[in-house]
C-alpha cells in the first residue's frame, strides 16, 4: 500500500526502515522524521504523518512481542535514560545560571 505518495512510499518500506532502526537500537524513540531521514527522503506535505506514526506503533509492537529484551538490556536501557535526563537537567542548570548571569 502506499503511504506516501510525495515521496512514493509504501508500508512495506516504512516498516523495514522501522526495523531496521529497531535493530540498531530497539530502545530508540522512532518518529516520522526519523524513518523518513533513514531512507534519505524527506516529508514535504506531511499528510501521510498520521499514517506513519499507526504504523510506526504497530512495526514496534511487533518487533518487542518477537525479541522479548533481557534484563541486562533493560538495564542498560535504564542506565542510558538515567544518564540523559542528568545531562539534560545539567545543561538546563547552566542555560539559567548563564542567562542570571547576563541580566
Amino acid at each position: 500500500m502506499l503511504v506516501c505518495s510525495c515521496n512514493f512510499i509504501s508500508e512495506r518500506d516504512i516498516e523495514q526502515a522501522i526495523i531496521d532502526l529497531l535493530n540498531e537500537d530497539c530502545w530508540q524513540l522512532i518518529v516520522p522524521a526519523k524513518v523518513y531521514h533513514f531512507m534519505q527522503k524527506r516529508g514535504r506535505c506531511c499528510g501521510c504523518f498520521p499514517n506513519v506514526v499507526d504504523i510506526i506503533v504497530r512495526t514496534t509492537e511487533r518487533y518487542h512481542a518477537e525479541h522479548p529484551s533481557t534484563e541486562e538490556e533493560k538495564s542498560v536501557f535504564m542506565a542510558r535514560l538515567k544518564q540523559f535526563h542528568e545531562d539534560n537537567r545539567r545543561a538546563d542548570l547552566e542555560r539559567r545560571h548563564k542567562s542570571h548571569r547576563a541580566a
